[in-house]
């Protein structure tokens, strides 16, 4: 298994090299003039970002957990869709290698659960199913907005139902348990309905974003571990931030006359993709990459600083966007860049620091 754990390294540095030149993506789609070698690359931020970098994150950390080797193909296929798409400006080899490494993360779940069938399994299953869907509609050439959903609700049920794992600690009352599968069932809903009906679709995916944030925000953990100290306190915010940015855009794209590009369309996606997602791995981060890597990443004060940043930032961007604020919208989506960075930073400098205490798995 020597192999398995050293072959994380490579797969995690194809993941990173998806996010850094996604985030470089979108900073070219915002009008900002920064030099470039690849000319399509403004056009793949989102694949990068979705696909190329979550994919592979989150299709390593369930390898791991799976504890076979063939799981690890997962994050193989998405490390190797984000630099197909990269390097071909044609993306229908990276689209191709998406879909096999979104099969594969549905076969793991269905490993998974042949030896534990609980809703938290269900739900992430789902999730993968859910980014298989949108990968389909993506190599059928389906316009963005008619499958980016599909991709929301990968990231949505993946991180909700970690969440609901770790709720069992908190006993939800029986309420709880049946309202769950109804938020994650009509944000489903939502998401085949844009494939279909654009005006119907979106109300229904805004009604499931927004039960979902309220049933996390209100039954997580979270709401007992913030009153901690240290990291714990830490990861706690990250995650009630997380389900804030969550429901706004639930709340943003509920009163959209239509989905597809615009302020609002901005607006919504990245409450989902940059203030729910990366709230969610800022707080993980100092947990993930110790069960993943084996290195240990220390809690440091100065996490709050990309943290805040992002907060800070995505306020400004999303402000903007209501607002129709241009020079607002493209300075804010420089300074979330920043904070994406600083957050690499942080976190590098943090694993220097825990250099030698290596974790055991």
């Amino acid at each position: 298994m020597d192999f398995f754990y050293r072959v994380r390294f490579p797969l995690m540095a194809m993941g990173m090299l998806s996010l850094l030149t996604g985030i470089w993506a979108g900073l070219l789609r915002f009008g900002w003039d920064f030099p470039t070698p690849i000319a399509h690359l403004a056009a793949i931020h989102g694949p990068l970002m979705v696909c190329g970098f979550l994919g592979t994150v989150i299709g390593l950390e369930r390898a791991v957990a799976l504890g076979r080797p063939w799981g690890y193909a997962a994050p193989l296929f998405a490390a190797l869709g984000g630099v197909t798409v990269l390097v071909l400006d044609d993306a229908k080899t990276g689209i191709a290698l998406f879909i096999v490494s979104s099969v594969l993360l549905a076969a793991i779940y269905a490993a998974i659960l042949s030896k534990q069938f609980a809703m938290f399994n269900v739900t992430m299953a789902l999730g993968a199913l859910a980014w298989m869907a949108g990968n389909l509609l993506w190599f059928i050439g389906r316009p963005v907005e008619d499958f980016v959903l599909w991709w929301a609700a990968f990231v949505i049920l993946t991180i909700a139902g970690e969440r609901l794992e770790l709720s069992r600690f908190m006993e939800p009352p029986p309420v709880a348990r049946r309202l769950f599968p109804a938020a994650i069932g009509v944000l489903l809903a939502g998401s085949v309905l844009t494939t279909v009906s654009s005006a119907t679709g979106i109300k229904a995916a805004a009604l499931g974003m927004l039960f979902t944030a309220l049933w996390l925000a209100r039954f997580d953990i979270a709401r007992r571990t913030v009153r901690q100290t240290g990291l714990t306190r830490f990861v706690a915010i990250c995650l009630l931030s997380g389900y804030f940015w969550l429901g706004l855009g639930g709340v943003l794209l509920f009163p959209q006359p239509a989905w597809g590009p615009g302020n609002g369309y901005d607006a919504v996606l990245h409450c989902v993709f940059l203030g729910f997602a990366f709230s969610m791995i800022f707080g993980h981060a100092p947990i993930i990459f110790p069960a993943v890597l084996r290195v240990a990443v220390p809690y440091r004060p100065a996490f709050y600083v990309h943290f805040a940043v992002l907060q800070a930032t995505l306020l400004l961007r999303v402000a903007s966007d209501v607002m129709g604020w241009e020079s607002g919208r493209m300075w804010g989506g420089l300074l979330n860049a920043l904070a994406l960075v600083a957050f690499l930073i942080n976190t590098v400098i943090s694993v220097r620091r825990g250099r030698g205490n290596t974790v055991e798995r």
